[in-house]
């Protein structure tokens, strides 16, 4: 088994050609170019924003090896042009950096990664679903690594086009892939699939998020559906008992099923749910004959999903209850809700990351949970489609429930705002702010000792900047 990331890795199998020379060897491949590095490969993507190659020198200067590119882009390099029929002659020697340009850079990279993953006996447990894939993609890496050596994909890169260069982080000294999956429309999750070779595949949750791409909720689940057709027959598709739309998943897979939930028929199932504020959520886990009582470092009662997926791929994988607890309580678990101190000594709950309804509302149910008066500023849920306004008038009617106050901010969240006052929250407790910033200064006035305040919202929103500007130095 090869061991060391080479050039010959990525155009053996888009070309058919193997190096014998000494092509140059990779560290990694990156598609932004501020993350290129000393052996950096280099792919540059066309979006719909930007073109990566007019970034491509940007990229060698900081040391790449190679670019991939669809047009020749940086002058005086060795060039091999794989179009056509490809290059009549390869070269006798190789020097670096080196563009490679091809028809179709996302294809390209998509078939090498496919290669490089197939070459590793690594198994993979894919994650998909509309809320929930984050932590539990983070917390199932916590399981799994008490006993595996356990590669987790990076950040948010679960997409067609963010997901397959991760995958050349994969080592041969890794057992366990935990890998999230995302997608804009159908046929990305089943294209995700082919090239990484799932065992198991654990769907989350349906939401309409992404619908204005996706086009309705029926393509959603088709979509989240294209992992479980996707495994092999001695896979295991991981269903959340509690959603219909993902039972119904289970009709479209060969492999085995393990269900979990909060309903007794669940593979494995849990009750006697208790929120410990901050300090986490207590619950009894159930599987067959087997009964514990635990406490896990995870927010609000809804977590108490989270765990059970976790703890779903721990018992699939064969590992003992000691390890699947010891991997629940990992305090270095990268959560998705974090806490910090803002003014006056106040309580601010960080969920900027994303938001979609179901996330929201959730959010919104642990705020509840929580002591003191509570503040919510929520921002605009983005790409819902037809289910916008509904959407954001549920979150307005639960922010009405269970907040003293709530800010809003960005033009779709005055739905929010307006469909609370409907329900019978003081016009008073409701203000409205154009941007952060706004909201910020309506803030630092309105958040007093022992208050809590949840931010959340969609990423492009930029929430981030208001738990920035709030959040107090730690001493």
């Amino acid at each position: 088994m090869e061991t060391t990331f080479t050039l010959a890795h990525i155009l053996e199998p888009i070309s058919g050609y193997r190096p014998t020379g000494q092509e140059p060897p990779l560290t990694d491949v990156v598609t932004d170019s501020r993350e290129a590095g000393a052996g950096s490969l280099f792919v540059a993507m066309v979006g719909e924003h930007h073109d990566g190659h007019d970034f491509a020198t940007e990229a060698i200067e900081r040391g790449a090896a190679a670019l991939l590119v669809e047009r020749a882009v940086v002058p005086d390099l060795l060039t091999i042009d794989l179009r056509g029929e490809g290059p009549s002659q390869w070269p006798e020697r190789w020097e670096s950096p080196v563009q490679i340009v091809v028809d179709d850079a996302v294809w390209a990279i998509q078939e090498a990664a496919a290669a490089w993953r197939a070459g590793l006996p690594v198994r993979v447990i894919g994650i998909t679903g509309s809320v929930g894939k984050t932590s539990t993609k983070e917390l199932t890496h916590a399981v799994l690594s008490t006993r595996y050596c356990t590669f987790k994909s990076p950040g948010n890169r679960n997409s067609i086009l963010g997901l397959p260069p991760a995958l050349f982080s994969l080592r041969p000294e890794h057992e366990r892939a935990v890998l999230e999956m995302g997608m804009y429309t159908t046929g990305e999750i089943a294209r995700l699939a082919e090239i990484t070779r799932p065992a198991v595949g654990v769907v989350t949750m349906i939401d309409p998020v992404h619908m204005s791409r996706a086009g309705s909720l029926e393509n959603i689940v088709a979509a989240k559906q294209e992992l479980v057709e996707g495994l092999p027959a001695d896979g295991v598709a991981i269903l959340n008992h509690d959603e219909p739309l993902v039972m119904g998943m289970q009709t479209h897979t060969a492999a085995r099923v393990f269900t979990y939930g909060l309903d007794e028929s669940a593979d494995v199932w849990a009750d006697e749910i208790e929120s410990m504020g901050t300090n986490g959520i207590r619950f009894t886990l159930h599987h067959g004959r087997d009964r514990l009582r635990v406490q896990v470092p995870l927010l609000g009662r809804h977590s108490v999903h989270t765990a059970l997926r976790a703890t779903a791929v721990g018992l699939v994988e064969g590992l003992t209850w000691e390890e699947i607890v010891g991997g629940l309580q990992d305090e270095a678990m990268e959560l998705r809700v974090v806490t910090a101190t803002g003014p006056m000594g106040s309580l601010l709950l960080d969920d900027t990351y994303n938001a979609s309804p179901a996330s929201t509302l959730a959010a919104l149910n642990l705020l509840e949970e929580l002591p003191g008066r509570h503040i919510a500023v929520l921002g605009d849920m983005l790409e819902l489609g037809a289910a916008e306004e509904e959407s954001h008038q549920r979150v307005g009617r639960r922010a009405r429930a269970v907040s003293d106050i709530l800010v809003t901010v960005g033009e779709k969240a005055r739905l929010i705002a307006y469909e609370a006052i409907i329900a019978g929250m003081p016009s008073s407790r409701v203000v409205w702010a154009a941007t952060p910033d706004q909201a910020v200064a309506v803030l630092q006035d309105l958040i007093e000792e022992g208050d809590t305040v949840l931010i959340k919202g969609s990423r492009s929103v930029g929430l981030e900047a208001v738990v920035s500007a709030l959040a107090q130095p730690s001493k």
